[in-house]
């Protein structure tokens, strides 16, 4: 039932309210079908990045694919965490790391998810910022990489999700908003620092496709 309620939550009522309403364009996904496993690593400005991202997914892949969301913001309550799993397919993890509890561990439970055949769509800026402002990225996705070095990276850029929803407002107005994909790749690396280096330069890209 929750598989079905995934593709039907995305792949037909928002994303076409997205397209007709708010004014999203989307590039074409279809190329994750092909691929077994990956992290889609995205910029963000607005509660509508992730709902955006789900619905650009082709609709068979959207059960095994899960947008990492605070356990603080999304998890409030039962009934908060019934929501964001059932509709969002979820995963729930804490801001702040802790090695003394693995089960708590943001890395720990991300590698898990992984090792038991999800993808994940990250936001290494780790919170909402000003609309169309990049922040700086945390290290989150470079520690997922150094204990999983061989996970394909998926770059993503949102345009205008920031003016059609910003932070701390529940109103969503039309605004004229763009995503874009780069190409999957493994990233090569020596430190964490190079892993955020890349990702940073991929966002600086897809802007520009974005913006033209």
């Amino acid at each position: 039932m929750k598989n079905l309620i995934l593709k039907i939550t995305y792949s037909f009522v928002l994303r076409w309210f997205l397209k007709l309403i708010v004014g999203v364009k989307f590039t074409n996904a279809e190329f994750l079908k092909d691929i077994k496993q990956f992290i889609i690593v995205a910029n963000h400005n607005s509660h509508l990045d992730t709902i955006t991202l789900m619905a650009s997914l082709p609709s068979y892949i959207l059960p095994n694919v899960k947008p990492v969301a605070a356990v603080d913001h999304f998890g409030k309550s039962r009934f908060s965490t019934w929501l964001s799993n059932t509709f969002i397919n979820t995963l729930l993890i804490n801001r702040k790391r802790d090695k003394e509890n693995l089960e708590n561990d943001p890395i720990h439970k991300m590698i898990s998810a992984i090792d038991q055949g999800f993808s994940l769509i990250l936001f290494p800026e780790g919170t909402r910022g000003e609309p169309e402002k990049e922040q700086k990225l945390k290290g989150g996705i470079g520690l997922i990489l150094e204990q999983r070095p061989d996970i394909l990276i998926v770059p993503a850029y949102m345009k205008g999700m920031g003016k059609a929803m910003p932070k701390g407002d529940s109103l969503i107005i039309p605004f004229n908003s763009k995503l874009v994909y780069g190409k999957p790749k493994r990233i090569k690396f020596d430190t964490v620092q190079d892993v955020l280096n890349q990702i940073e330069n991929d966002f600086k890209e897809l802007k520009t496709i974005a913006n033209k």
